[in-house]
């Protein structure tokens, strides 16, 4: 006929099918509160933003290193790959009139990101550090016209 379970048991078992889809929602949720990680926001140790644009002449790649010192900072190319890693140690220290602690942070992490970026020109790459901004030229390497002419059979 229309069906041999009535109405109402089959809107148990949907409930219960739900519950069951929801019962480990709870792994996907954060560990700390978001007030326990506020002084961490923002900042994130193993990550920085970059900007890639290929350009006619070459490539132009830009990294936010807020915070960051030119000389924590290193830079190298090697078999087509372009690295970008830097470290970074800052101690923030405030003290009461009588030298006692009253706050006192430490923040120590290491960042590194690779980019494979081939034929470019070695020798002219330029890298800019201004205001917490990495800028990358890397010019490509000249185009070799390869001349094409009819080869004779003998």
């Amino acid at each position: 006929m229309f069906g041999l379970v009535p109405f109402g048991a089959r809107k148990d078992v949907a409930r219960k099918d739900n519950e069951l889809h929801t019962l480990f929602d709870v792994f996907n949720e954060p560990f700390f509160h978001d007030d326990f990680m506020a002084p961490f926001a923002g900042w994130k140790a193993d990550s920085f933003r970059v900007d890639v644009k290929e350009k006619g002449e070459g490539y132009e790649l830009t990294a936010e290193l807020p915070g960051m010192k030119k000389e924590d900072i290193n830079l190298s190319y090697e078999n087509g790959y372009l690295t970008i890693s830097a470290n970074q140690n800052v101690e923030e220290e405030k003290k009461d009139e009588e030298g006692r602690y009253i706050r006192r942070e430490r923040r120590m992490g290491s960042m590194s990101r690779s980019f494979y970026i081939d034929n470019i020109d070695e020798s002219k790459v330029d890298a800019e550090f201004k205001d917490g901004v990495l800028k990358i030229e890397l010019p490509k390497l000249a185009e070799t016209v390869s001349k094409s002419r009819k080869i004779e059979i003998k």
